[in-house]
């Protein structure tokens, strides 16, 4: 239930109907900063200006530091204009790039620009990897073991590649934390009727918002060297961390520090994008993904799957080059980036707070502290009358509270069906954007009303 996401085209196709009878229908189901009223990083805007109109740097209106790396990269690529193609796997330079970023995020441990590959968003990184197996049939079939709740779109990846989705469930009841006991609970299922080959990991979680610690990370680590299993780590929220006594590591980082035993031998592949972080830059749709200890032959297939696949665009890999290389302290551009980061990763601290203090003073709801990302995922519990008219209309519990608060408020939530849930749960989700405290006012009421006495009282 919810694989494909059929249910929530209930919502979708409500809002559309419902547009005309509101002088504003907001759409925080999904998380681009952007669309939300994020305003954007200005050093990350001026460079793709010029680098698209030369002819500004003439107008000494930019900052020199601005000036002096759009002339460093077109020196550096080769090429005088952001119309050329891209070398098949990525820009050489903004390769070497991600490997430092890499290397100063894991405290030294060396990273090969080789191992890099930009890709069209995080998203075609994935739908690459997904190619890399044989899928083969019956008890022969790859099984995928992903984490529930998660995002459908990997999920449907896999079936499409013909493979079979194993769902390990996160522990609700301690912040959604990965347990190690359900993991071979679902390995163990799987092999019934599969064969299990890939392990596939959000960390910091979506839609759940939880950073795993490195003692989880580390049974993870040690789980896949005794199974087999071939990891795969969805990285990209790791610059969205802001709870409280908690920060990001990297599966390389954990991996690298447990000696030669798995250092040498454990498949990684990770992930990160320009579309989350502080940028939110979902439309330049630009990521990389880097590769360890993984077998040269599926790296030659891995490198003609590249190739075939579209190049990532040139103004992508320019973002995607600041947000590995932003600028430093005592350079022009410095302070008003520094303050603009900072203006966005307090706004998502203080609206997440915001959102888990007003959810859990409502009744029926319940939401675990948030500790990065953007999304607030909450527990429903509906009243009797609306359960039974949940049961009469045949519409998932979640699903009919979005839709009766898209019909009251304008306002389009994601219910909790396209995560993966089919174990009586029900859940929303929900991006914290920076006017949260005027959508929390506007549907405290609405929830009070559908709480208390069920929808059409």
């Amino acid at each position: 239930p919810g694989i494909a996401d059929a249910p929530n085209l209930h919502v979708f196709g409500l809002w559309e109907e419902t547009h005309p009878n509101f002088k504003e229908v907001v759409n925080i189901s999904y998380g681009d900063f952007h669309a939300m009223g994020m305003k954007y990083i200005t050093f990350v805007r001026q460079i793709l200006a010029a680098s698209a109109y030369p002819e500004l740097l003439k107008s000494r209106q930019l900052p020199v530091d601005v000036e002096q790396r759009i002339v460093q990269f077109f020196k550096d690529w080769g090429k005088q204009s952001i119309g050329c193609y891209s070398e098949d796997f990525g820009i050489s330079c903004v390769r070497r790039n991600v490997a430092r970023f890499i290397e100063e995020r894991d405290g030294g441990i060396a990273c090969d620009r080789e191992n890099i590959y930009i890709t069209n968003g995080a998203t075609n990184g994935l739908q690459v990897l997904k190619m890399l197996f044989e899928y083969g049939k019956g008890p022969s079939q790859t099984g995928v073991l992903v984490p529930v709740p998660s995002y459908t779109r990997f999920r449907l990846m896999v079936l499409e590649a013909g493979g079979v989705n194993v769902p390990y469930y996160l522990n609700e009841g301690h912040s959604w934390a990965l347990d190690m006991t359900e993991m071979k609970r679902a390995l163990k299922c799987a092999r019934e009727h599969c064969s299990p080959k890939i392990l596939y990991l959000i960390n910091p979680g979506n839609p759940t918002g939880q950073v795993m610690s490195r003692k989880t990370m580390e049974g993870v680590i040690k789980f896949a060297a005794e199974e087999k299993l071939f990891l795969v780590a969805d990285e990209v929220y790791q610059d969205q961390v802001f709870g409280d006594n908690c920060s990001f590591l990297s599966f390389k980082k954990v991996l690298f520090e447990m000696g030669s035993e798995y250092r040498d031998n454990v498949e990684l592949v990770s992930l990160n994008s320009v579309s989350k972080a502080y940028l939110g830059e979902c439309g330049f749709r630009c990521g990389y993904l880097e590769t360890i200890n993984i077998d040269p032959e599926a790296i030659t297939q891995l490198r003609i799957l590249i190739t075939s696949s579209s190049f990532p665009s040139i103004s992508g890999q320019i973002v995607l080059d600041i947000l590995m290389k932003p600028p430093q302290p005592g350079e022009p551009s410095y302070e008003i980036f520094n303050k603009e980061k900072t203006f966005i990763m307090n706004t998502l601290a203080r609206n997440s707070k915001l959102a888990v203090q007003t959810i859990n003073a409502l009744p029926g709801l319940r939401c675990n502290p948030i500790q990065a990302s953007m999304f607030c995922y909450t527990r429903l519990e509906l009243p009797s009358k609306a359960l039974e008219q949940c049961k009469a209309l045949d519409l998932y519990p979640g699903l009919f509270y979005c839709m009766q608060l898209l019909e009251e408020t304008g306002i389009v939530l994601d219910p909790g069906t396209g995560f993966g849930e089919n174990d009586g749960r029900d859940h929303i989700r929900y991006m914290n954007r920076p006017d949260t405290r005027r959508k929390h006012t506007q549907t405290r009421g609405e929830h009070a009303n559908f709480t208390q006495g069920g929808p059409g009282k």
